[in-house]
């Protein structure tokens, strides 16, 4: 199974919105989400402070601010 990551902050919208929108997207693809809170690492804070929410696989980064629904088919089309 594949795991992507979100990287966000509490009580930040757009970062419920993602999470919300993957929610969406698990009948499509089978992915398990781990959910990080940038705000409890200095080193994570200042490597996607203004980005957030970011989704990454692994080390590729998907997308950020909102889903990128095409961004997401693509990254896990190259999985195949």
């Amino acid at each position: 199974m594949t795991r992507l990551t979100l990287f966000g902050r509490e009580l930040c919208h757009l970062c419920y919105d993602m999470e919300r929108a993957l929610a969406d997207c698990r009948d499509k693809y089978d992915f398990e989400l781990e959910i990080v809170d940038i705000d409890r690492d200095a080193q994570l804070v200042a490597q996607f402070g203004s980005l957030i929410p970011v989704l990454m696989g692994g080390d590729t980064q998907i997308c950020c601010y909102h889903l990128d629904d095409k961004a997401l088919h693509a990254y896990f089309k190259k999985l195949q």
